[in-house]
């Protein structure tokens, strides 16, 4: 997705999203501790992180499915708190669970959702119209949604979702389950809707080059909010290329590295990883310092979302449950 213009003059525009201090409890555990972002008009923004960071309960607060617990949030100036119904007049919500109904058609579907936004006659017909063709299923509305693919249903939700001309669309996981095909699809869908309409994009994402398509990335983890840039900025904060070292023994190995170059090395699992400028140019050393055997295999590469991720918090990122 191609960066739009507002990335870069955040602090010129009135924020459409923002929240201040945003926290939220289930019982004894912290979903949210303290969170305070904002995103500009026009923006793809992506929170970032894996299961239980808080991002869902995020989603959750600005989809007005739950109300803050503390602190506020807006959404194009309206208070989630007290202005919940007015919200969800300007926002189109895509979740990671399909919303469809499979015994109706995708036209069906939209009429429907329509019809719960005061939608009519032929404004709605042409709105329905305009969008089945921008999702090229204009052929198939008359069909079920039982007999679409997962990749055919992701492109009604997000239909169904901007057929009110929603000033933000607020998407859960978009690209989960979809094949690579059905993924560009997806987000070349989200880039016609940001040209066309201006729409403001906001998705919770596990996916790293997901996160890599957005013009800026929040980064969360254990309820807390440890970055927001641009992916090309928080991959600066890491420090030159990532040597990946694979090996049986890391605490030794980061022992090694330690004595006798001077090195400093993060071991996590059965890895060790080193920052540095140039990391190629230290490969012959970090082998000769190493133990016969220590060391089973090395590669070096720029450093990514993942590798940002664990300098930040110290721990890999986990996809795994909740």
């Amino acid at each position: 997705m191609t960066p739009s213009a507002a990335a870069t003059s955040t602090a010129a525009v009135a924020p459409i999203v923002e929240t201040e201090n945003l926290s939220h409890r289930y019982g004894d555990r912290v979903a949210l501790s303290g969170v305070s972002l904002s995103v500009a008009p026009g923006e793809a923004f992506a929170l970032l992180g894996p299961n239980g960071s808080g991002k869902t309960t995020l989603f959750r607060i600005l989809c007005t499915l739950i109300p803050p617990q503390e602190g506020r949030a807006t959404i194009d100036g309206l208070d989630l708190a007290t202005q919940p119904s007015d919200v969800r007049s300007r926002i189109g919500v895509v979740f990671q669970s399909p919303s469809l109904d499979k015994q109706l058609t995708a036209a069906e579907n939209l009429r429907h959702h329509g019809h719960l936004f005061g939608l009519r006659g032929d404004a709605l017909r042409s709105r329905m119209d305009e969008l089945l063709s921008r999702v090229n299923l204009a052929d198939r509305a008359g069909e079920r949604i039982a007999k679409f693919s997962g990749g055919m249903r992701r492109r009604v939700e997000i239909a169904k979702a901007l057929l009110t001309r929603p000033r933000v669309l607020l998407m859960d996981e978009p690209s989960t389950g979809l094949d690579p095909a059905a993924r560009q699809d997806v987000w070349h869908l989200l880039h016609e809707a940001r040209q066309r309409e201006g729409v403001t994009v906001l998705l919770t994402t596990h996916l790293m080059d997901e996160a890599d398509d957005c013009d800026r990335v929040a980064v969360m983890n254990e309820g807390n909010l440890v970055a927001c840039d641009t992916p090309a900025a928080l991959k600066q904060r890491v420090g030159g290329d990532v040597m990946t070292l694979a090996t049986p023994d890391p605490q030794g190995l980061v022992a090694a590295l330690r004595e006798k170059l001077s090195l400093e090395a993060t071991a996590s699992g059965k890895t060790v990883r080193v920052e540095r400028a140039n990391a190629h140019e230290l490969v012959p050393a970090v082998v000769a310092a190493a133990a016969p055997g220590m060391i089973d295999s090395v590669s070096v590469a720029k450093p990514t979302l993942e590798d940002v991720f664990l300098h930040l918090t110290g721990r890999r990122f986990e996809r795994n449950g909740e």
